[in-house]
């Protein structure tokens, strides 16, 4: 469907329709006519409802206004039909309107709402809405177009009649529902009927038809496999023993070894702990540990370009741990993400420790992302950034499926802190979330003389994961590898029916998290 299509291009007429995508200066528009409208149900969505739906799929919201002023208007989401099935509710498959349920690759259209300026009802436009709707099916590639339908006008016949015979009757003409009948007539099928779809649908008494309209030109054939959704992860995260090392050519012959050992166990990525280069900061002829930590920064890029040079030949995408970095003459932990195919990302660590601002003069950065990987979608936190929930909580907006923590603790109490932390993060944001940290001395640098550590991988706590929600750990204080295999499937169907709902529960109509920094 194109941005802007003319309906009628007559300028002398009394209307000047045009169907187009909503955008966030139409609120007020919709505003009035859902105060006019839904004054039994509900009432108007709140402009953060609205916001999320634009943001998250612009092309599924759209309207018609005529001469500037939007008079009808259809909302809608992709979604995997299959994770909600038929036994859903409104708030469960909308993500109470805000559409976080939304997703790419889903197989189905879903439709939020429609709904007409009653001043514009003779003139069609519903039809001229769900044909934009069919489109879009069509151009997508999506299996059908389904809906929960209300029947407002059951209330009337509901001591008479069950639901599922008021619909056979108006099926067969003999009842007027302005909603069902005018889904019908739009080639819709009812499925079944809906119990406390949506409670507060006092007309329809709850109920609703579940509605289905098949697109005849899908194509069912099975997506490539090199650009297929995948629904597991194999996970390598490396237990680092710090040692002394020569030069930097010895360090990167024992990155070598985990990567290779790794790699060989087919692992989709590799994990490092937070300053795993630390033993090269013996290396400084400096007597401080602000000489010895600059001087580090120094051997940063030449082990980036090793290190993605390793990913791209052990395909093997690699969390290099963190490594200093000299910007501007200001100091800053980064955390690389070097995908095997050649590509490098950044996350910089955005809460330092007390150690760090003090002890180094380092400075925090201003960025948080999520990253599109090609085996899901996953955030990067260094070490102190998770023990603030709220980081956590805006990538698990953007969706990510793991969070990767590379830490460096030297006392149990601080690794503890980091781990109960990070197992937070995994329940709080149904996400799982791997920690690896380093173990062993450096007896010859300065502040960073010892270490402790238990890799892990964690889970959120429900019955689809384990008792304790503990994936797999170490043993601690010892060097070695943690390999796990993660089933994201299990995520999404945790979202929808677990014993608790943590990402759809959430009361956004009381609280949100708002990133204020750089995007």
């Amino acid at each position: 469907m194109p941005t802007r299509e003319p309906v009628n291009s007559n300028e002398e007429g009394e209307h000047l329709l045009e169907l187009r995508h909503l955008t966030l200066d139409d609120y007020d528009d919709i505003r009035e006519l859902q105060d006019a409208i839904y004054q039994r149900v509900g009432g108007t969505l709140p402009f953060k409802q609205f916001k999320a739906q634009i943001s998250t799929f612009p092309d599924g919201q759209i309207c018609i206004d005529d001469k500037g002023k939007v008079v009808a208007v259809a909302l809608s989401v992709i979604v995997d039909y299959e994770q909600f099935g038929d036994k859903h509710t409104y708030e469960e498959i909308t993500g109470d309107a805000y559409i976080t349920t939304h997703d790419p690759n889903g197989d189905v259209l879903y439709g939020v709402d429609v709904f007409v300026s009653p001043e514009y009802r003779g003139l069609r436009l519903g039809r001229r809405l769900y044909e934009a709707r069919k489109e879009l099916v069509r151009n997508l590639n999506l299996r059908s177009i389904m809906a929960g339908g209300r029947i407002p006008n059951y209330i009337q016949y509901a001591k008479e009649l069950t639901p599922y015979e008021y619909i056979e009757q108006v099926k067969s003409k003999d009842i007027f529902d302005p909603i069902l009948t005018f889904q019908l007539s739009n080639g819709f099928d009812v499925k079944q009927v809906m119990k406390a779809y949506l409670p507060e649908d006092k007309d329809s008494l709850g109920y609703a038809t579940l509605l289905q309209w098949h697109n005849m030109y899908f194509d069912a054939e099975k997506p490539n496999l090199l650009g297929g959704k995948r629904s597991s992860a194999r996970v390598g995260c490396v237990q680092w023993q710090m040692r002394y090392f020569e030069n930097v050519e010895a360090l990167l012959q024992q990155v070598e070894y985990f990567v290779d050992a790794l790699s060989d166990y087919k692992c989709d990525v590799a994990l490092f702990p937070e300053f795993f280069n630390a033993p090269l900061m013996g290396l400084s002829d400096g007597e401080s540990s602000i000489d010895a930590i600059w001087h580090l920064a120094e051997y940063t890029e030449e082990i980036l370009t090793a290190i993605s040079r390793l990913s791209v030949s052990y395909n093997i995408n690699i969390i290099a741990g963190s490594m200093p970095v000299v910007e501007d003459d200001e100091l800053f932990n980064v955390a690389y993400l070097c995908h095997r195919d050649g590509k490098i990302e950044s996350q910089y660590k955005l809460q330092l420790t007390p150690h760090e601002k003090k002890e180094w003069i380092m400075k925090g950065g201003n960025k948080l992302q999520s990253f599109n990987t090609d085996f899901g979608k996953i955030g990067i936190l260094i070490c102190y950034d998770v023990e603030f929930p709220e980081l956590a909580r805006l990538l698990s907006e953007q969706d990510i499926q793991v969070l990767f923590v590379p830490f460096w603790t030297d006392t149990k109490n601080g690794y503890l802190r980091v781990r109960r932390c990070a197992q937070a993060r995994a329940i709080e944001n149904e996400c799982y979330v791997a920690i690896a940290g380093s173990v062993g001395n450096l007896p010859q640098v300065d502040n960073v003389d010892i270490q402790y550590a238990q890799t892990a991988v964690f889970s959120p706590s429900d019955f689809a994961f384990p008792h304790d929600a503990i994936v797999s750990e170490t043993t601690p204080n010892t060097e070695m590898t943690l390999i796990v295999d993660l089933d994201f499937d299990k995520l999404t169907k945790l979202q929808n029916e677990g014993s608790v709902r943590n990402y759809l529960d959430k009361r956004r109509d009381l609280f949100r998290v708002e990133w204020l920094g750089e995007k």
